[in-house]
C-alpha cells in the first residue's frame, strides 16, 4: 500500500465506515462521540452534487467542520472530480474514493490524490479509492489497480437510501479479490450500500475490509447496540 493510513485500515479490517449524514445532524457532535466510543475508525462522507448522483449533499465546509478521532473517509459521487481533490484534502480527508464513471482520467485523479498532504497528519497520507457502480464492468478496474489503495464496490444505485443490496454484489466481490491477487498489491476492498443489520451477515461472507453502513448504525438512536451487533456480524463470520 502506497499510503500509511491504509496499514492502519488493514489492521482494524473488517471494520464499518459509518456514514455521517445518517447521524442526527442537530446533535452530530453526540453521536460521533458516542462512536468513537465504540471504537469506530472511519466516519463516512457521502459528497453528491446533485448530477453525477441525484442528491445534493454535503462538500469540503461540511467535512472540514467534523470534529473526530477517526478518520475521514470522503466518497466523491461527483462529475469530474479532478479540480476539487485539493479542496477535500484541505478539509482533512484521510480516504478520497472517485468513481471511474465520473472522471475523465481516472488513474490522474488515483495519482493527485496520491500527491496531496494529509492535513491531520502528513506522515499517514491519504488513501486512494476507486469505487464502481452496479452497473459497470469490473474490467474497468483493471489498468487502475496499480494506482488504488482502495477498491469500492457500490452495491445499490447511487444517490438514495434505503435500497436493497444488488444481488450480485457477492459474484463482484469475488471477482475482484481474485483481480486484487493477481495484481500482487494489498488493496482494501469495501462494500458500499445496502447493508442493515439483516443483510451484514451475508456482506461478511464476501470478505470485504470495509463495509459502509448509515442510517442501520443510527436506527432508533441505539447507536452503540447497533455498532456492536454489525461489527460482531461483520468479524464473526471472517
Amino acid at each position: 500500500m502506497s499510503a500509511p493510513v491504509c496499514t492502519l485500515l488493514r489492521a482494524a479490517a473488517p471494520t464499518l465506515s459509518v456514514g455521517a449524514t445518517s447521524a442526527n445532524l442537530m446533535a452530530l457532535a453526540g453521536d460521533i462521540a458516542t462512536l468513537e466510543a465504540c471504537g469506530a475508525t472511519l466516519l463516512h462522507f457521502d459528497s453528491m452534487d446533485g448530477h453525477f448522483a441525484p442528491q445534493l449533499t454535503v462538500g469540503p465546509a461540511f467535512v472540514k467542520s467534523v470534529q473526530t478521532a477517526m478518520l475521514k473517509d470522503v466518497h466523491l459521487m461527483i462529475e469530474n472530480p479532478f479540480d476539487v481533490l485539493p479542496q477535500y484534502a484541505a478539509a482533512g480527508a484521510d480516504i478520497i474514493t472517485v468513481h471511474v464513471e465520473s472522471c475523465v482520467h481516472a488513474r490522474a485523479c488515483l495519482q493527485r490524490i496520491g500527491g496531496l498532504p494529509n492535513v491531520r497528519d502528513e506522515s499517514r497520507g491519504i488513501g486512494r479509492g476507486i469505487a464502481l457502480n452496479p452497473g459497470t464492468p469490473l474490467s474497468a478496474l483493471e489498468p487502475l489497480l496499480d494506482e488504488a489503495d482502495i477498491v469500492t464496490l457500490v452495491a445499490i444505485n447511487p444517490g438514495f437510501g434505503g435500497q436493497t443490496l444488488y444481488p450480485d454484489t457477492a459474484r463482484r466481490a469475488a471477482q475482484v479479490r481474485g483481480m486484487i491477487m493477481e495484481a500482487g498489491r494489498d488493496i482494501l476492498l469495501c462494500i458500499d450500500g445496502g447493508i442493515t443489520k439483516a443483510t451484514i451477515g451475508a456482506v461478511a461472507a464476501m470478505k470485504p475490509d470495509i463495509v459502509v453502513s448509515g442510517s442501520a448504525v443510527f436506527e432508533k438512536n441505539a447507536i452503540r447496540t447497533n455498532f456492536d451487533a454489525m461489527t460482531a456480524s461483520l468479524k464473526g463470520i471472517r
